[in-house]
C-alpha cells in the first residue's frame, strides 16, 4: 500500500516531534520532512512533493496562510491542513481562501489529525469538531437575530446534491460524472446556488456547508 507523504511545518520543535510520533505509528503515513518557517516550507514542498502539509498558522519569515497560497498555486496536488489555536470564522475563512482543505485546532490535533490527513488527501475538507460546532452555532444565532428563514430551504434537491459535492472539493467535471449531467449544467446550478445563498466564492461555499453540517 502506498504511503501518504507528510511534511510538518511548525516553528516549535516540541510540536513537530509530537506530531511526528503520532503519525509514524500509522502504517500508511510517512513524515518526509519538517520545516520551521513558511519560506522553508514552500521550498521543501517544491523539492519533496509531499501529499499533505500540516501547517501552523503563526510561522516566522512567511506565515502559514501566505505559505499555503504559494503552495496551492505552485503545487495543487499537495493538500494543506492548517493548525491553529483560533476557532473564529475570520481565521477559518482566511485559511479556506488561501486554499487549505483542512482546519484543525491545536488542542484537538492528537485526536483529529489522522482523520484530517486522510480526508484532505482524498480532496475532501476537514474541520475540528469544535470549529464546526462554533460555526453552526453562529449561523443559527444570526438567523434568529435576523428573523430569517433558513436559506438552505431555497435550494432544490439537485442543488443540494451539487452543493455537497462542490463543498467536498470536487470539480465541476467530477460532479457532472457523478450525477450523469453535463459540466455546463453543473456550472449553471453552481451559479444559482451561490446566488440563492448569497455566497461569492468556493471558500464561502465550503464554510456554509460546514455551518449546515453538510460536511465535517
Amino acid at each position: 500500500m502506498k504511503k501518504l507523504r507528510i511534511l510538518l511545518a511548525d516553528d516549535h520543535i516540541v510540536m513537530r516531534t509530537g506530531l511526528r510520533a503520532l503519525l509514524e505509528r500509522q502504517p500508511n503515513l510517512e513524515v518526509v520532512g519538517e520545516s520551521e518557517n513558511g519560506r522553508e516550507t514552500v521550498e521543501l514542498v517544491a523539492s519533496l512533493g509531499p501529499d499533505v502539509v500540516v501547517m501552523d498558522v503563526a510561522m516566522p519569515v512567511l506565515n502559514g496562510i501566505e505559505a499555503t497560497k504559494t503552495i496551492v498555486t505552485q503545487r495543487p496536488a499537495t493538500a494543506v491542513v492548517i493548525l491553529s489555536m483560533h476557532a473564529d470564522e475570520s481565521y477559518v475563512m482566511r485559511a479556506l481562501k488561501a486554499g487549505a482543505r483542512g482546519y484543525l485546532l491545536k488542542d484537538s490535533a492528537a485526536a483529529d489529525l489522522i482523520s484530517a490527513i486522510q480526508a484532505v488527501s482524498q480532496n475532501k475538507s476537514f474541520f475540528s469538531p469544535k470549529v464546526s460546532r462554533i460555526l453552526a452555532e453562529d449561523y443559527v444565532r444570526v438567523l434568529k437575530q435576523k428573523g430569517a428563514v433558513d436559506s438552505y430551504d431555497l435550494l432544490s434537491s439537485r442543488e443540494r446534491e451539487i452543493l455537497q459535492l462542490l463543498a467536498e472539493g470536487k470539480a465541476n467535471k467530477e460532479v457532472a460524472t457523478a450525477l450523469n449531467i453535463s459540466p455546463y449544467t453543473v456550472e449553471t446550478h453552481r451559479r444559482h446556488i451561490l446566488e440563492k445563498l448569497n455566497l461569492h466564492n468556493p471558500a464561502e461555499l465550503i464554510l456554509y456547508a460546514v455551518r449546515k453540517g453538510i460536511i465535517t
